[in-house]
């Protein structure tokens, strides 16, 4: 294997030194020009900063929740999605290496035993050794056995760039699969965060419907006390009963939602739901909503170029597919072929003969140069390069289109963000009074100074700001994930690590002996034009 490595390495040298030279068919692809704004919407807000988001890697570290860090790193290292994705990495760089061996020499045989008829005066048995040489004399011909061993190979030389383009496509496709990974794991920290949020949130509201059923019950027991006292009618006792059991009806409801959140962060963390509540905790710990930091450093909005994977991987689809518009173009092109054949001969009428073989007058040999052009084609190849560049147009306009999505994602993310804070300013106040409002008209309706009804409208009141400030707090935190997700943050954790788990690694290596293509991957800033590389054993 050393061996074969250092001739590997001669021989990319040599074919570097020969392609020196030689063209290179097709568009070099540049980053599609987009629109862009200088600054976002909300700019002038003093909640925002322009300054570059350096903890952009882990965002999730900003609501300081030790059970929220738990449930990011689980869902790293054993969301099954995400390893999915790390898989069609490595069948990137295979392919990869599909693309690079085809830019060596393309076809190898070596032939075996032969057995043939000869025609009368055609010449073949003339061009064998002279031993065993068959009779040719008969006009029918004669039975010809035809032992040959030895290799024959054929390399079609890279003048116009055919396959270093293809390299190029097929580097720039593995650079893809690596951004869809990392796109895919914004939107699993993004997602693992909102369903924590919303469970958060969930617990809070069940928490707020059972203190005012306690509260409702009391009420009911004064309304029962006054109607048997005769101080108050009969209509105040249902109209008791009639809000306690709206309440109650609200938490069967609500136990619904948390187990349906609960069961889809259950999938994006690979575990079974029954798991699930240890990772969550209890107590102090699992008691509140996650809290944002009030100020948010955002950037500009160039900074999502580089650090949205989702714009990155459109950008590398398109190179991939400019890459194949000079492929498909170098059909157009005459194709230089040098073949050669090296083989030790014998030949027989009487049977197979090995024992000369190897003797060194039997040996035959050739090698030459030749030429394919495709020029009755009828306008097919020009047609199939016309399709490969309206694909890559398409291309280019997604990419533009993406670039335009990202800024509308992160707008729509700051927008909700700021504007749920106000809205929790104001919930907080209004709950505030309306606490106060119904411990107020329950001084005086036990004083005689107010009617039932007061009492229950405060009840009703004071259970709608409770849940509907609790609901926005939880919309505040999802309005940071939104922006942190739109920004195109938590990506930047795998830095370092592998796409996938050793397990896995260890599996696929003993299957199918993937050698040093499961080595970490150094991800290059793109993919190279026109370069020569070493085969992939």
């Amino acid at each position: 294997m050393r061996i074969l490595r250092l001739f590997g390495i001669g021989f990319v040298a040599l074919c570097a030194l020969l392609l020196a030279g030689c063209a290179l068919i097709g568009p070099d692809f540049d980053t599609p020009k987009s629109d862009l704004s200088s600054g976002w919407m909300d700019k002038k807000d003093n909640r925002l900063s322009k300054a570059d988001p350096a903890g952009f890697r882990d965002w999730w570290k900003a609501f300081k929740d030790p059970v929220l860090d738990r449930l990011i790193n689980t869902a790293y290292n054993q969301n099954l999605s995400l390893r999915a994705a790390g898989i069609r990495v490595l069948a990137g760089r295979a392919q990869l290496g599909v693309a690079i061996g085809d830019f060596y020499p393309q076809s190898q045989s070596v032939e075996g035993l032969v057995w043939d008829i000869q025609l009368p005066k055609s010449g073949l048995s003339e061009r064998l050794p002279s031993t065993n040489r068959p009779d040719s004399s008969s006009s029918n011909g004669s039975s010809l056995w035809l032992d040959r061993l030895g290799p024959s190979v054929s390399w079609e030389v890279d003048l116009w760039g055919k396959f270093r383009r293809a390299i190029e496509s097929a580097d720039a496709s593995m650079l893809a699969a690596v951004a869809d990974y990392d796109s895919l794991l914004v939107s699993l920290t993004g997602d693992v965060a909102t369903y924590y949020i919303k469970i958060r949130t969930l617990e809070r509201r069940l928490d707020i419907a059972k203190t005012n059923v306690e509260a409702q019950r009391g009420n009911l027991k004064i309304a029962e006390s006054k109607f048997l006292g005769g101080s108050s009618s009969r209509r105040d006792v249902e109209q008791a009963k009639t809000v306690l059991g709206g309440t109650q009806a609200t938490i069967p409801k609500l136990d619904a939602q948390l187990r349906i959140n609960k069961n889809a962060l259950c999938v994006l963390l690979g575990i079974p739901p029954q798991n699930i509540e240890k990772l969550l905790g209890s107590g102090l710990e699992a008691s509140k909503i996650p809290v944002p930091p009030v100020q948010v450093a955002v950037g500009v909005p160039l900074d999502l170029l580089r650090r949205r994977p989702d714009i990155r991987q459109a950008a590398y689809t398109a190179q991939s597919q400019s890459a194949q518009i000079g492929v498909t173009k170098a059909n157009l092109y005459p194709a230089l072929s040098i073949s050669g054949s090296f083989a030790f001969v014998s030949s027989s009428a009487q049977g197979h003969s090995l024992s000369d073989m190897f003797a060194w007058g039997n040996n035959f040999h050739r090698f030459g140069p030749a030429i394919q052009w495709n020029i009755l084609n009828y306008g097919q190849i020009t047609n199939q390069v016309r399709f490969a560049d309206a694909q890559f147009q398409a291309l280019v306009v997604e990419y533009q289109n993406q670039v335009l999505k990202a800024q509308q994602e992160v707008e729509d993310g700051l927008i909700f963000f700021l504007k749920m804070q106000d809205a929790a300013e104001y919930l907080a106040q209004s709950t505030a009074a309306a606490k106060r409002s119904l411990e107020l008209a329950t001084i005086q309706y036990r004083e005689g100074m107010a009617d039932f009804t007061t009492v229950l409208t405060a009840e009703q009141s004071l259970l709608s700001q409770q849940d509907t400030f609790a609901s926005t707090l939880g919309d505040v935190a999802i309005g940071l994930v939104t922006v942190y997700r739109g920004m195109g943050g938590g990506w930047q954790i795998r830095e370092g690590h592998d796409f996938i788990p050793a397990d896995i690694r260890e599996a696929m290596d003993q299957r199918t002996g993937w050698g040093d293509l499961l080595k970490p991957l150094t991800v290059p800033s793109g993919p190279a034009q026109g370069t020569v590389r070493a085969p992939e054993w």
